[in-house]
């Protein structure tokens, strides 16, 4: 048995609406996963910072329909993943600035 919730974030960019959602799935087969949709730049990186602190045990975030994301939420994914979060199925260009966040041991990674 599964439980979801959402917290839906908007942003207006110009003419183009862009939007983050986070749906928090909750199953006894497994740990919590967050599943991250849409856009993931300035003041959402603080709602998604803000719901990742309101976990307390193990989860996992899913970044399969991420589409955009800004240096900010960038360093606070490789911050989480450092400290032990799972991303999972993290498109390639988000996957390879985390890498590189991380290898670079950039010392404002923990200002995430």
């Amino acid at each position: 048995m599964s439980r979801r919730t959402a917290v839906d974030c908007e942003m207006r960019v110009t003419a183009m609406s862009m939007s983050c959602r986070i749906d928090r799935v909750v199953s006894s087969e497994s740990p919590v996963m967050l599943f991250v949709s849409g856009c993931i730049t300035g003041e959402y990186v603080d709602t998604l910072r803000g719901v990742l602190e309101q976990e307390s045990g193990g989860f996992a975030i899913d970044l399969k329909n991420v589409l955009l994301v800004d240096r900010d939420a960038v360093k606070l994914l490789a911050f989480r993943e450092a400290n032990g979060t799972e991303l999972r199925n993290c498109p390639p260009y988000i996957r390879e600035w985390v890498a590189r966040e991380r290898a670079e041991g950039r010392e404002d990674i923990e200002d995430a």
